[in-house]
């Protein structure tokens, strides 16, 4: 008899708790998931993705044999960059702007699409921790031959960040041929071979011997393949904000 009365008060102590959370807190959550229409949100992620391609454009003027054709972006973060502060704190404001739109997008979608948005906002959040948050505190060395905990962290942290916004074209092409986008839909198809294309030369010029060839460009590369991974977020962002 004690033990029923024990387990019916606990039982209706959580339903208290889960009620409590659902007065309070679900509507918090349901603002920010609304926030992918918002225009405010999507104006200051357009700018955020402008600005991961101006920034590194305008910081390499003052940083003398930068070679943005040959060099990874994160090497203007690099300990010896005249521009290393500015730099990471950007990555920094990138992965952390971005992991808020990991969870936004996970909000907005979880309803209608469950898997899709696990998956989407798995894919923004992994790149916005590894490539933007870890990449901005632990730097990459000038020199690829000076080897430190902190450039081992920084390329193993980037690599898993770019590997995991590659399907974001993709996963994208899925939700907008669910909903009927199917022009669109080919569009972030298009993206993501272009993506997994780019990312390919990207990774075949770190090796020496593609060095005399065309795929030595692995700043050109990397910004290409970028360019592709955000077509999704571009095209939404200017949609919410222009149409």
């Amino acid at each position: 008899m004690c033990s029923s009365r024990l387990i019916y008060y606990y039982y209706n102590t959580k339903k208290t708790k889960w009620n409590i959370f659902k007065e309070f807190f679900m509507p918090q959550l349901n603002t920010i998931g609304n926030m992918i229409n918002n225009k405010a949100f999507n104006l200051a992620l357009l700018l955020t993705l402008i600005g991961e391609f101006l920034l590194p454009w305008i910081l390499s003027r003052y940083y003398d044999g930068y070679n943005s054709k040959t060099m990874v972006m994160s090497a203007l973060g690099n300990p010896q960059s005249p521009v290393r502060i500015a730099y990471n704190i950007w990555l920094i404001w990138l992965g952390c702007f971005l992991a808020f739109t990991a969870i936004v997008y996970f909000l907005a979608l979880k309803a209608k699409f469950p898997i899709v948005s696990v998956l989407l906002s798995l894919s923004i959040g992994v790149f916005a921790i590894g490539a933007g948050l870890l990449s901005g505190i632990f730097s990459v060395n000038e020199n690829k031959n000076i080897i430190t905990i902190s450039s081992k962290i920084h390329g193993i942290a980037a690599a898993i960040g770019f590997m995991a916004l590659l399907f974001f074209p993709l996963l994208n092409a899925i939700l907008e041929i669910k909903e009927n986008d199917v022009a669109f839909g080919v569009v972030c198809i298009a993206a993501f071979i272009l993506a997994l294309v780019f990312f390919a030369c990207f990774i075949m010029g770190d090796k020496k011997q593609f060095q005399n060839t065309i795929l030595k460009y692995e700043g050109l590369w990397e910004r290409l393949t970028l360019f592709c991974m955000y077509v999704p977020f571009v095209y939404k962002t200017m949609s919410n904000l222009f149409f």
